[in-house]
């Protein structure tokens, strides 16, 4: 095993587990909900969704060959609210995330410090996931946040649930030392 194919093993994993935050909040979300926004300046779930599909396809799209950012993206559109429906919504992000992580499994560990260009920037492949990663937890975040403050009291947790951490931790200890 190396280190580039470890790495490769671990960022799909991260990857995929921030995209399960983000299902996991979406489900959990109605219809008006996604288009909820604290005020003007802020952004609504289904906006989120649309900038992370836009910039998932541009990035990902061609990635070792073309700049991350393709001329056919329009990124200002991205934070117009103009989903129609959860549906719509849905199949953008899963289009986005399914050109990422198809791209992911295209790489090879050879690959990692070859130089690709985000917007005329030089980047190493490494770089750019990296970029990338940090981009797309911070806007899951974003996406879990608002969901969390909507549902209120009917939120279902994503991860160990307040008031509940010695109980989950004496669990997974006994999953691994039986």
């Amino acid at each position: 095993m190396s280190i580039g194919s470890e790495y490769l093993k671990v960022v799909k994993e991260r990857f995929n587990s921030v995209k399960s935050l983000g299902d996991k909040t979406i489900n959990q979300l109605l219809e008006e909900d996604l288009h909820w926004k604290l005020n003007e300046a802020s952004n609504s779930v289904a906006i989120i969704a649309k900038h992370l599909g836009g910039n998932m396809i541009s990035r990902w799209s061609d990635f070792l060959t073309s700049d991350g950012e393709k001329i056919s993206r329009n990124r200002d559109q991205e934070f117009e609210d103009d989903i129609s429906s959860k549906q719509e919504m849905i199949t953008i992000w899963e289009k986005g995330w399914k050109t990422l992580l198809d791209t992911l499994g295209e790489l090879e560990c050879q690959d990692l410090l070859k130089n690709i260009t985000i917007r005329g920037e030089d980047h190493t492949v490494l770089e750019a996931i990296e970029r990338q990663m940090a981009h797309y937890a911070y806007h899951v975040g974003q996406i879990v946040y608002i969901g969390k403050q909507l549902k209120d009291d009917n939120w279902e947790s994503l991860s160990i649930p307040k008031g509940n951490s010695e109980e989950y931790l004496q669990r997974k200890l006994k999953k691994h030392h039986s």
